[in-house]
Formats: C-alpha cells, sequence, structure tokens
C-alpha cells in the first residue's frame, strides 16, 4: 500500500503482530451490562493454571510444544541485519508520550508475561510467566512468574517488577495503557512468585492483554523521569540490549550472550542475528539507494512505481537480491485520508462526502501506481471480519437496531462500495454528485470557487503530510478538488513535526492506516472509541463520538464464541464505514519484499506474513 503514513520502518513482524494487543480502550466506553450478562450466562469451572490462554476457543499449541510452525528451530545464530528507516528519532522510550521513539525498542529488550503467537488471531503463550490462570468469566488473571526471568544486568524478576510496571504505566505510560490498566480493581502479590489482578468489571480480552504488559526493572527505573524522551533505553529481559546509539542516524543492538530465555518454546528459532542496527535516512529515495547498495539488507516496498521498474538493477538480475510477494492471512490495512471531525466544517458528513467524490481512485491507481494496488472500503477488508460485500444478517440487525440512524441502507444490505470512477480524473458524474453533497452542506459555487451560502467564506482545507509519497498523493487529490473551486492546501512537515501535529490532532486532514489483527479487541475503542476522541496520543484521529460504535465494541468484548465475535465486528465495521470520516485509499494484496540473498527466512509464513525475528545469516555473496 502507499506508505501515506508510516515513516518507512522497517517490517518487524512480532513487533506488528504483539503490538496491536497493546492498543486499550478508554475509561466509560465499555459498559458493565452486556459482558455481566455474557458471563452469568455460562457455567463456572475452577480456576486452573494453564501454559496458554486463547481469545476463543483453545490454544493451538500443546502445553509440550517445541516452537511455532512459522520459525526454522534450527536457523544458525550470528551475523548482523542492517534495516533503514525513514525519519528520525529523539527516544528509546516506547512507553510515553513524548518524542519519536525508536520503533524497535519494545520486543527486543522489554519483554511481557506471555507471548503472543504469530500462527493465531489471537493466543498468548509463557515467557516471563509459566502459567497464566483465569475464571470462566475472566474477572481475574494471575501469573506465575518463572524463576530463571533475569533483566539484561542479571538481576532476578521478580513479583515486586511486575507490579512496579503495572502501577507505572497505569499512572505516566501511554494514555492506552493509563486507561486500560485502569479497569484493574486490584493487583497483588499472592506468592513469592505469584502475581494476580483483579478487574473492576468483566472483559473477555483484559486477562490477555494483562499477560503482554510491558515489564520494566524497578531497581533501574526512575518513575519520577519517566515520562521524559531518553536515549537510555528501559532495562527490560529481552535478547537484546543497546550497543551503541548515534542520535537521529543509528541504533545497534546486540544480543546477548546471557539471554535467560533462549531455550523457550517461544523463542526457538527467533531472534537468530548478533546485532541489528537500524540506520535512519533522511527520504524514502536515499533509503532506497542504500539497500540497492547493500548497506541496508532487507526492504518492504511500498511505491509499485519502485516494486514495478525500480529493481532493474544487475543485483536482482544475477539473484543476489531477491523480490518476493508475501502473502498474509490478516485483515488487509485500512489506509485513508482522515477528516478532522472535531473542526468546521469537517464535522458536516455532506461536506466529507463530496470531497470524497471527487477522489479518483481509479486514476491515482493506474497513474501513480501502476495499478497494483486494491481499494480499501471495509476497515477489515479480505477477512471474515470484512462488512464489505456482505448484506447484515439477523444477527447484526438485532446488535444496531437501538441505533438505526448509525447504518446507512446501503452499508446494511452489502451493496455499498467506496465511490468509483471513469479513470479520466475528470468524471462529470462524479463532479455533479459532489456538487450535490456541497449545496447541501451549504456551500455554492462563485466565480469558480466553492465557498459557503452564509459567510461566503472559501473551503480551503489544509492536508498535512510528512514524506514525499503522501505528498505526491495530495498533490493528485489538490488537482481533482480545484476542478469543484476548492483550494486544498498540502503542509510537507519533517517526521517529528508530523508526529507531534498528529498526537495533537492539529490538523485538517492526515493520512493514516489501521493495521487489524483477525482478532480486533480493547485497541477499537482506542481508535474508535467516543472517550478516545479528545484524548492526545490516541488513534481517533477523527474525533469520531459513536454510541453505536462504543455499543458494538463493547459487544465484540463479550462474545463467548467466535460466530458471535465475528458479529459484532461486522457491525462494527458498519458503523464506521457509514459514519464517513475518511477517503478510502489503497492496499497492495500482499507485501512485497525485497532481500540481500544472505538473508533468510522460513518456508513456513505466520499470519502476519515473513517476521523479522524469524530470519538468519545465511552466507555472504555479495
Amino acid at each position: 500500500m502507499p506508505d501515506i503514513t508510516r515513516r518507512a520502518v522497517l517490517r518487524n513482524g512480532l513487533v506488528a503482530a504483539k503490538g496491536i494487543a497493546l492498543a486499550t480502550c478508554l475509561p466509560g466506553i465499555v459498559t458493565h451490562g452486556l459482558a455481566e450478562t455474557v458471563a452469568a450466562a455460562a457455567p463456572e469451572g475452577p480456576p486452573v493454571p494453564h501454559h496458554g490462554l486463547a481469545m476463543h476457543g483453545d490454544p493451538l499449541y500443546p502445553a509440550d510444544f517445541a516452537h511455532y510452525a512459522s520459525v526454522n528451530p534450527s536457523a544458525p545464530r550470528g551475523g548482523r541485519l542492517v534495516q533503514g528507516a525513514v525519519g528520525a528519532f529523539d527516544s528509546l522510550n516506547p512507553f510515553i508520550v513524548r518524542g519519536s521513539p525508536a520503533p524497535f525498542v519494545r520486543w527486543n529488550l522489554v519483554e511481557s508475561l506471555m507471548a503472543r503467537s504469530p500462527d493465531e488471531a489471537f493466543t498468548v503463550y509463557g515467557l516471563l510467566a509459566r502459567s497464566i490462570e483465569t475464571d470462566d468469566a475472566r474477572s481475574y488473571v494471575a501469573f506465575e512468574i518463572d524463576e530463571r526471568a533475569r533483566f539484561a544486568d542479571g538481576t532476578v524478576l521478580t513479583v515486586d517488577d511486575v507490579l512496579f510496571s503495572f502501577e507505572l504505566l497505569k499512572t505516566r505510560g501511554r494514555p492506552n495503557l493509563r486507561s486500560y490498566y485502569g479497569k484493574v480493581a486490584r493487583a497483588q502479590a499472592t506468592g513469592e512468585r505469584a502475581v494476580r489482578f483483579d478487574f473492576a468489571s468483566v472483559d473477555r480480552e483484559l486477562p490477555l492483554i494483562l499477560g503482554l504488559m510491558p515489564i520494566l526493572a524497578r531497581h533501574a527505573t526512575d518513575a519520577e523521569t519517566f515520562e521524559q524522551t531518553s536515549f537510555k533505553a528501559p532495562l527490560g529481559s529481552g535478547p537484546y540490549e543497546v550497543a551503541a546509539v548515534r542520535p537521529g542516524e543509528s541504533v545497534t543492538l546486540r544480543r546477548r550472550a546471557d539471554y535467560w530465555g533462549d531455550g523457550l518454546p517461544v523463542n526457538r528459532g527467533l531472534y537468530n542475528f548478533a546485532e541489528l542496527r537500524y540506520d535512519y535516512y533522511r527520504d524514502v529515495n536515499g533509503l532506497f539507494e542504500a539497500f540497492k547498495h547493500g548497506l541496508t539488507d532487507v526492504r518492504f516496498e511500498t511505491d509499485p512505481g519502485r516494486w514495478s521498474s525500480g529493481y532493474d538493477i544487475p543485483a536482482v538480475r544475477d539473484g543476489r537480491i531477491l523480490r518476493e510477494d508475501i502473502a498474509t492471512r490478516v485483515p488487509k490495512p485500512y489506509s485513508a485520508l482522515i477528516f478532522n471531525m472535531r473542526r468546521k466544517p469537517f464535522d458536516d458528513p455532506r461536506l466529507r462526502a463530496g470531497m470524497i467524490e471527487l477522489f479518483d481512485a481509479e486514476w491515482a491507481n493506474a497513474n501513480l501506481y501502476f495499478g497494483l494496488y486494491r481499494r480499501c472500503g471495509s476497515f477489515f477488508d479480505g477477512s471474515e471480519l470484512s462488512a464489505r460485500g456482505r448484506p447484515a444478517d439477523a444477527a447484526e440487525r438485532a446488535l444496531l437496531a437501538p441505533y438505526p440512524d448509525a447504518v446507512t441502507p446501503t452499508v446494511m444490505d452489502g451493496s455499498w462500495q467506496p465511490p468509483s470512477s471513469d479513470g479520466s480524473g475528470r468524471d462529470r458524474d462524479r463532479l455533479k454528485t459532489a456538487l450535490e453533497h456541497f449545496a447541501a452542506a451549504g456551500y455554492v459555487l462563485r466565480s469558480g470557487r466553492l465557498v459557503s451560502g452564509a459567510d461566503g467564506r472559501p473551503l480551503a482545507p489544509e492536508v498535512l503530510v510528512g514524506t514525499y509519497d503522501q505528498e505526491r498523493l495530495a498533490l493528485a487529490w489538490q488537482r481533482m478538488l480545484k476542478r469543484a473551486g476548492i483550494d486544498l492546501s498540502i503542509r510537507l512537515v519533517d517526521g517529528a513535526q508530523f508526529e507531534a501535529r498528529k498526537t495533537n490532532y492539529d490538523y485538517d486532514i492526515v493520512p493514516y492506516i489501521w493495521d487489524q489483527s483477525l482478532s480486533p479487541g480493547n485497541e477499537q475503542a482506542f481508535y474508535f472509541g467516543s472517550a478516545a476522541a479528545d484524548t492526545p496520543g490516541t488513534r481517533n484521529f477523527m474525533g469520531l463520538r459513536s454510541p453505536a460504535a462504543d455499543a458494538m465494541i463493547e459487544a465484540l468484548l463479550a462474545a463467548r464464541s467466535r460466530e458471535d465475535f465475528v458479529t459484532a465486528v461486522r457491525a462494527l465495521d458498519r458503523v464506521l464505514i457509514s459514519a464517513g470520516f475518511s477517503l478510502p485509499l489503497f492496499y497492495t494484496p500482499g507485501e512485497w519484499l525485497a532481500r540481500w540473498r544472505d538473508v533468510e527466512r522460513p518456508a513456513t509464513l505466520s499470519l502476519r506474513g515473513t517476521l523479522a525475528e524469524t530470519w538468519w545469516q545465511g552466507e555472504r555473496k555479495r
């Protein structure tokens, strides 16, 4: 898909897979009634510690499993993997709002109690914790800490570190972590190696999310300065430690020879490189040139133009660089231009509909992207969770019945699709429809400009972009909008300013990509919940406040069966599509991976494709 929001960082597969589960909801979104009703209907079983826990059903792997299917357990160790990113970083702390942190610290340096399986929708297995225990209602979760667990400085990891991390992140962490851990009524040590969290209300995802809580070292973490940006990384228990930092330029991680978790089933076949280096480049072209010359080892391509013609180089022709189309089995990322509904006139759905109509996706795909993309439409495209092209069944209609105005008729009956054109870039029918929307919103054409009929003020929005690829797309839309008398301005800023303004909702329109999993949960409230709309640092970039969306999020969290879960997610999808807060863009059918031949990967793919942690160093022949 076009890299319209990410700064072309490395695609670290497990970071993506695990990171989704860390985004959580804010207080006030999930009410207690539905979850408690469902819990009361199920029989209570005796709590028993388990090696893993699945969101729905049973874990795929048994207690004595040796490794994940998507790894090579015999992968050799050693070598160095160099990856590139566009932009800059000013912090190594990924758990706070301030700054632009390096994205690879989280799972390479700081571990959690449990590890998320790359081969399942949402299942966790023991990492720092030997076992996980919860009741049938999932009103609490308890963990037994592995006595072998050690921080990078050799200190034993204890229950005190777990409770310290919980309190620190609840009070000083990112908004999603604060709000999520705020749903815990009591956290306590129940034994020398045991810790328990009791919940204020029933949330069936909560035990798994607590299992993914990052654990920091109490003795090496200053709570008073925790929220400040720093080039000193948090002390964790992970397989790597920071070896060198060149602010704004590069970070080098070194694999720990004394890493405590080497032999765990969840780690076999992972973390094979002795050294990981991340180099930062000013722009995408510079990063691409570095890859072609062997200065970086892998590249997840986002530009179809480069993918189509930019790799006609000797290293590709003679097989030293391999190009692959990597299949994924998760929902396609939803890439879009987001309207800030906190600001007028973008609070008017008719005006937004007009601006969406004027985007000629067929022209853009053919002329900018070589026709290689697919059009986004659903927030869960390419999966059973998508409502696109599916009429709502009786169960969905029952969920949505209390909110009769939340879903448009065409979305409800499955006939809705994003606006399409003749591909000319000058489709007169689309222009006519757009002007009808604008007229309904009170805007008229005067002397070639679209102005408010009330005060004569011209419609002149600004789109905020952070990369040249984003700017190129915005320039195309600018020309399309000009046909209706709209003067769209484009503001290109550096990566740090882009992230700061996006975090604080300081824009009219901004590009973003929502990545989804096969098990959407609490993070949906962080993305789309009403309480997230005015909290800086959430992913509710449009300022959506929808009681219907809140209720569908509650329903998917309360679902016990996969069938009920899918019903609730599709209903949420219909609400989001109908809200019309975004101009849907494009996604790639899979992932475009280019790698130097000496970087090898397992033949079996995870649900999310190939994962950087599973790669290893082959024989170097450059």
